[in-house]
């Protein structure tokens, strides 16, 4: 029985995504590049045993358009033999990419493969690639009558349908702010970050953590997606999310090196965590933020496990009624959820979150012994991902 193991995993610091971000003057290309050559040269494997790049980038327009897994594995000096492919499955784009080569090492079709995303929304800003295109065609306007929504309406009505209140959102978004200043106080993010070397400086640490932010300062916000419109569509909306609630754009890029286990070990690589199981899962893209609740149950159930067994969850933090909702079902207390922060701090460079979740939640299971980790997505269009790790003590 083969298994999929994860021998490295790393990632670059997020920058905020908008021209003068610490990250918007490096080329998505050359971003991606960044975390894959740090991946060799961490491990010291032959670049040569490598056998595919997937990576996820949702906005695959404009410099992230021609398969930038192809290109971010040139640019990181990986042999001309090393071919790449570029998948998208919205925000889980990356997650996605893990979880295709980590089962296609478990299949026989790969021995070493790594798994990547990247996304530079200051360079190409979410939507770009399909701005003034129609995308979903007759089909699926018949189908849903009603219309779509967009994420920030969705959030809203994921916050009507379990009664999150504005305050709740508020103290939870602050706290990821707390949790993620206390994690770069602490050092926990050291060894996942990558430097990125730009034209004004190196930059080392996440640009979007606001240290001192209270719930009491992001109750003087706005809401972000209030409109007519869809106020007349949704009369049971409070709207009450705002941008302080919500996971602001950036830039980054993270890698993971997946390999078969045994091969690991006659390469005398060190095996952090072996891949336990997957899930993917879809509901109606009206509410498509409750997606990461179905996925997870399928996940521990194909693991054999109960949510009392896992030491670490990461939930990824688009709106700050994601993961209160997800927890308030799945019966999760705080304490294990996004315990170094999450991506209303940390940020949410789409295309790139998926395998930043999964470089965190492995760095946090080595650092304080836990033994299994579970990640979770929900994605535009109504899906979401999910997947379960556990860590491999090595002597």
């Amino acid at each position: 029985m083969r298994s999929a193991v994860i021998v490295e995993a790393v990632r670059t610091p997020v920058g905020r995504g908008k021209p003068g971000g610490s990250l918007s003057e490096i080329h998505p290309v050359d971003l991606l590049a960044v975390p894959i050559r740090a991946l060799i040269e961490r491990t010291g494997i032959d670049p040569e045993l490598i056998e595919d790049v997937i990576a996820g980038c949702v906005s695959q327009g404009k410099e992230q358009a021609g398969n930038i897994a192809r290109h971010g594995a040139l640019a990181a000096g990986l042999p001309e033999s090393v071919p790449g492919t570029t998948v998208t499955r919205a925000c889980g784009s990356s997650q996605q990419a893990a979880q295709f080569a980590a089962q296609g090492v478990i299949a026989g079709a790969y021995d070493v493969v790594i798994a990547a995303g990247v996304e530079s929304m200051s360079r190409v800003p979410m939507g770009a690639a399909s701005a003034g295109a129609d995308f979903i065609g007759s089909g699926v306007a018949e189908r849903y009558p009603e219309g779509q929504v967009s994420q920030g309406v969705a959030a809203e009505r994921l916050a009507s349908k379990y009664q999150i209140t504005r305050e709740e959102m508020d103290r939870y978004a602050a706290e990821s702010h707390e949790r993620a200043t206390d994690a770069i106080a602490n050092g926990n993010f050291d060894a996942e970050i990558v430097p990125v070397v730009t034209p004004n400086g190196t930059v080392t640490v996440d640009e979007t953590v606001r240290s001192g932010t209270t719930a009491a300062g992001l109750s003087g916000l706005k809401p972000s997606f209030e409109n007519a419109v869809d106020a007349a569509r949704f009369p049971e909306i409070q709207w009450s999310v705002t941008a302080g609630s919500s996971s602001p754009l950036t830039d980054g890029a993270s890698a993971v090196l997946i390999m078969e286990e045994e091969l690991a070990f006659k390469l005398g690589l060190k095996v952090r965590a072996r891949f336990v199981s997957f899930a993917v899962s879809g509901v109606s893209p009206i509410d498509m933020l409750t997606g990461p609740v179905p996925a997870t149950r399928k996940a521990l159930k194909r693991a054999g496990l109960d949510v009392a067994d896992i030491d670490s969850f990461e939930v990824n933090e688009a709106f700050s009624v994601v993961p209160l909702g997800w927890a308030a079902e799945m019966g999760v207390e705080r304490e294990r959820m996004n315990a170094d922060g999450g991506a209303i701090a940390l940020g949410h460079a789409i295309g790139n979150s998926g395998t930043r979740l999964l470089t965190t939640l492995l760095h946090r299971l080595e650092r304080t012994g836990g033994r299994f980790g579970l990640q979770t997505m929900c994605e535009h269009g109504g899906m979401a991902n999910a997947l379960i790790i556990e860590r491999v003590e090595t002597a």
